[in-house]
């Protein structure tokens, strides 16, 4: 199998980039679906109740109708709102959370109609910051929503959710540093290669000679923890989901809209689990790298698997969110912003200066 590194990228044909294009499209919002279908199922299943079971086998397309749905439904505009900003905010927040999915590696090189092309959209030297920018951008259309809706609860819902996600996006960024250090790249592709076990040493089981993997999740345990709590405050998922606490400010900075655009709110949302998922299985959990004992077979690395490891490893990130939601209680605010900034933060900055293996 050749490595991917980034002389790969740039070459495709205009139609390989344009399916590309529509895998990743494709794949978020299948995975929207699912993952709403998904949560449901599986919080039912810990409350001991069905859960949907009626729109398609196993209640599959129940996701489906109620996207359909609410496309439909009347568009309701309040009278004080700022119409354009209005209008945007929702936009804003859903293409930052597609555009963060580009850099995701999927998986390795493989032939497309005779072309050779990485299971990518594309990468570059500093991708990981790509996506921390556009979670940063993604943090206007959340305070514009609140600001644009002419409401009170709103406007203190986008101020929430705003301060909420800056800190957190702190705390997650910071995280980021000790696999820089450790892999010495800050592209995916790259940091995905640096964790297949290629410098380590070999374990012999007969006549195969192993490379264990080198997980960054085990390596560098501590920013494994602390990115894994901040991407939930980043979110905006249970625990930590302040911004719409209901007994507080009723649905938060997306209390004034309907139909279609809160629907690209919802959307966004998903992705955007999506999108942390899929990045802490390229950054810790060894990308679209099958885990053992799996690695025992030599093609499990090549072709279209990885796609299927690369994914599993995303729903079982998704499965932890769902596990959250229904088990823990609502943090207070001050206790969540604490969290942050004075547990979270100074531990990534101690664990950065003491770091082994970001020393070697």
């Amino acid at each position: 199998m050749t490595p991917v590194n980034l002389d790969d990228f740039g070459h495709d044909t205009w139609w390989l980039v344009l399916a590309k294009v529509v895998l990743v499209f494709a794949f978020l919002v299948v995975m929207t679906l699912f993952a709403i279908w998904y949560e449901r199922r599986v919080v039912a299943r810990m409350q001991v109740r069905p859960g949907p079971n009626r729109v398609g086998p196993f209640g599959l397309l129940q996701s489906l109708a109620d996207g359909l749905k609410l496309a439909f439904k009347e568009d309701i505009m309040p009278t004080l709102a700022d119409k354009v900003v209005y209008f945007f905010a929702p936009v804003i927040s859903a293409v930052c959370a597609f555009t963060a999915f580009a850099v995701i590696p999927f998986g390795p090189k493989v032939s497309v109609f005779g072309h050779q092309t990485p299971l990518q959209l594309t990468d570059i030297p500093v991708a990981v910051l790509l996506v921390l920018a556009c979670s940063s951008m993604g943090v206007y259309g959340v305070v514009l929503a609140g600001w644009a809706s002419g409401s009170t609860y709103p406007l203190m819902g986008g101020l929430r959710s705003s301060a909420q996600m800056i800190s957190y996006e702190v705390a997650m960024g910071l995280s980021f540093v000790a696999v820089f250090m450790t892999a010495g790249s800050m592209s995916t592709s790259q940091i995905v290669e640096s964790q297949a076990g290629h410098n380590t040493a070999q374990w012999t089981l007969g006549p195969l000679h192993l490379h264990p993997p080198t997980w960054y999740a085990i390596l560098l345990i501590p920013s494994f923890l602390v990115y894994f709590v901040s991407a939930v405050g980043e979110t905006n998922r249970a625990p930590f989901d302040l911004p719409e606490a209901e007994s507080e400010l009723v649905g938060g900075f997306h209390t004034e809209y309907s139909s279609l655009k809160f629907a690209l709110f919802f959307l966004a949302e998903y992705i955007n689990m999506v999108t942390v998922s899929g990045l802490c299985a390229t950054l810790f959990l060894g990308g679209w790298r099958a885990p053992w004992p799996i690695t025992l077979w030599g093609g499990a690395n090549s072709g279209w698997w990885p796609l299927l490891w690369f994914t599993v490893k995303v729903l079982l990130r998704l499965f932890v969110f769902v596990w959250l939601r229904s088990t823990l209680p609502r943090l207070r605010y001050d206790q969540f912003m604490r969290l942050s900034w004075k547990v979270l933060i100074p531990v990534n900055l101690l664990w950065i200066c003491w770091c082994p293996a970001c020393a070697g």
